[in-house]
């Protein structure tokens, strides 16, 4: 898979273009401020990067009702534990650029969404996620082999954007072949007001066959047939690191290469907009 580098970089330089704005009925004094814009890098979570957003909202919010501040885009509230690009792709058509996000200080939704209390509470997060991956991939062999400070390299290099320090370390929990081959692949799959899905997949057959894409989704529709690309996306689409890949694609292929820096493949299913049907 490391022959493939170009393809791992140029998904880890994914970006979505994001209009932060304050809540209207939280702006406490003054004016409505001004919006904030950044650059968002799809695979990171957005409590790493929205300090700047926090700073330029809160001198304009109530000091003594302000909380934890907390993310909404058109009524849903966004789990900050959720990667970004995840969230994008599930929420928004993609062609809604930039992003427009709402930011909120006060009626934390408690039943919707988790505290985000530090940096810490999200490396904890994700660790434990590639922890899961890696069950699944290697039974934890290889995570658990792995030094501490391999560990801190692979959450530092997603925190500061560095994806040769990300990757040096990574590239060991993506080793598929001969003894090392995947017995599982990690992944999810979410739809809007559904729970993600997540069950056993194995990346090979037992006739020793690479299982595609339509394989995997096939055998989380209860063997309704996906032979028909038609038939599976009439009015839908799956949607990988906001790409729509072909379901013929081996689904080892996507994890070792579409996953998220959390080792998981985060697969949407949306509704096709209307004049994409």
């Amino acid at each position: 898979m490391a022959e493939d580098r170009e393809v791992l970089r140029e998904i880890w330089e994914g970006r979505i273009p994001v209009c932060f704005t304050l809540a209207e009925e939280e702006v406490y004094s003054g004016e409505q401020p001004d919006p904030y814009y950044l650059l968002v890098p799809r695979q990171s979570y957005f409590p790493l990067v929205t300090d700047k957003v926090q700073r330029h909202f809160v001198q304009s919010v109530d000091p003594e009702k302000h909380g934890e501040m907390w993310l909404e885009y058109e009524g849903q509230p966004l789990k900050w534990h959720y990667p970004v690009g995840v969230l994008f792709d599930l929420f928004t058509s993609g062609n809604c650029l930039p992003w427009k996000i709402t930011a909120h200080f006060q009626g934390f939704p408690e039943e919707e969404l988790l505290h985000c209390p530090s940096k810490e509470a999200i490396e904890s997060h994700f660790m434990s996620v590639v922890k899961e991956a890696d069950a699944l991939k290697h039974r934890g062999q290889l995570v658990n082999n792995m030094q501490k400070k391999d560990h801190k390299q692979l959450w530092t290099g997603l925190q500061n954007d560095k994806f040769d320090q990300f990757w040096s370390v990574n590239k060991k929990l993506m080793e598929s072949s001969g003894e090392d081959m995947f017995k599982y692949i990690p992944y999810r799959i979410y739809q809007i007001d559904r729970p993600y899905i997540q069950k056993l997949f194995r990346p090979v057959t037992e006739e020793g066959d690479y299982n595609t894409l339509a394989d995997l989704l096939k055998s989380v529709n209860g063997g309704e047939s996906t032979d028909n690309r038609e038939d599976v996306l009439k009015n839908r689409r799956v949607l990988i690191q906001g790409i729509e890949p072909p379901l013929e694609t081996p689904v080892l292929w996507l994890s070792e290469h579409f996953s998220y820096p959390d080792n998981f493949l985060h697969i949407c299913i949306v509704n096709k907009i209307k004049n994409e049907s």
